[in-house]
């Protein structure tokens, strides 16, 4: 599980069935001040997450395709809950 911000959306004609009626959204992983900034990556929307939200994501794809109930789904991360506020510190 990462801590991230949503950033941006994909938009796609076509989709693979298992992921057909949900968003993919670009997110950005938050980071403790001093840390090495990570790169951005697409994640599926189960949240109803929005641009600026930041996201709890289920980077692991296993446990993405359980929650899709698909072993098949072509799904590594999953954006799980739309968090209200956030504290990050470095230590």
């Amino acid at each position: 599980m990462l801590i991230a911000r949503v950033v941006g959306s994909v938009v796609s004609t076509v989709k693979h069935p298992s992921i057909h009626h949900y968003k993919l959204l670009i997110v950005q992983p938050m980071h403790a001040t001093g840390q090495e900034d990570p790169r951005d990556f697409v994640a599926l929307d189960l949240a109803h997450a929005g641009i600026g939200d930041v996201v709890l994501v289920n980077q692991e794809g296993s446990g993405a395709r359980d929650v899709l109930n698909d072993p098949h789904a072509p799904v590594i991360s999953l954006i799980v809950g739309v968090l209200d506020s956030v504290e990050l510190r470095g230590d």
